[in-house]
């Protein structure tokens, strides 16, 4: 008989180890970011006076000057920051052990693989699903593109420093992104806010789904803080979208294929391939 209280427990515990980890992230990226906007405004502006120095350049708008100093430092440049390689296995090695901790919890219960969104249904883990997310991830990306335009041609700026900062610098370490990393931040990002938030607390306790959805989509904002406030708005409203995409399908496997394809896409598009889109003047 599933013990829905304490698979309920255990959620929260992770939700909260989460958000911890989130909050202590935010600090760690802001204050590489600061480091990087002060070791630039500090190099000398003769650029010929100084041999072995390396020439910033002479943009000197705030986020030009930003992407500059992110793209140039790494490990031995930045003291005390982590490569692309080391902030990589971290996040996997974190949310991997959260995932573990997680599915460990589920089995101890006895939760119904239905309740998080697993069962023999063509719609929940068949070549259905797979269409269904990969529809929804790559529509869910466009809309993000627009937004971040939109938000720019406003004067909002949308940082991308987190996402600079985990870009690889070597093509085993892209792969290992690609295949490794962003697969186990879909997949347990997936189980804890939609199939363990949503899923299972609905199946077990009289609560609206939509109702947890709401409310998980706000936990899914204050997870991604380091994404700074525009950043948190945005994910709050694709968590969203994943969290209703859940409740309508059922489906796990339909909402990790979209959560993967677009972080997948966001990487490979803006710093795989170094596009940059923007409204015409």
């Amino acid at each position: 008989m599933p013990r829905w209280a304490v698979f309920a427990g255990v959620t929260a515990l992770v939700l909260v180890l989460l958000l911890a980890l989130a909050r202590a992230s935010q600090l760690t990226v802001d204050g590489s970011v600061s480091s990087a906007v002060g070791a630039d405004s500090h190099r000398p502006t003769d650029h010929g006076s100084h041999d072995g120095s390396t020439d910033p350049g002479s943009n000197g708008g705030a986020t030009e000057s930003i992407e500059s100093s992110t793209a140039q430092f790494d490990a031995p440049t930045r003291p005390g920051a982590l490569s692309p390689g080391a902030l990589l296995a971290n996040v996997a090695l974190s949310q991997g052990l959260f995932a573990i901790v997680l599915l460990a919890g589920a089995w101890y219960a006895e939760i119904p693989p239905a309740a998080l969104g697993v069962s023999a249904a063509p719609l929940s883990t068949g070549p259905p699903a797979l269409g269904v997310g990969i529809a929804v991830g790559l529509g869910l990306y466009l809309v993000n593109e627009l937004g971040t335009l939109g938000a720019n041609a406003a004067g909002i700026e949308t940082p991308d420093a987190l996402r600079e900062l985990l870009t690889p610098d070597s093509r085993s370490g892209w792969l290992i992104l690609l295949v490794g990393v962003l697969p186990t931040i879909a997949v347990f990002e997936e189980l804890l806010f939609r199939a363990a938030l949503i899923g299972a607390l609905a199946a077990g306790f009289p609560i609206s789904p939509w109702l947890l959805a709401a409310l998980s989509s706000i936990a899914f904002a204050l997870g991604h803080g380091a994404q700074g406030t525009v950043g948190m708005v945005a994910t709050g409203g694709l968590g969203f979208v994943l969290a209703g995409t859940f409740v309508v399908t059922g489906s796990l496997l339909v909402v990790v294929v979209a959560h993967y394809l677009v972080n997948a896409l966001e990487f490979v598009v803006h710093e795989g391939l170094g596009v940059e889109f923007a409204l015409g003047d």
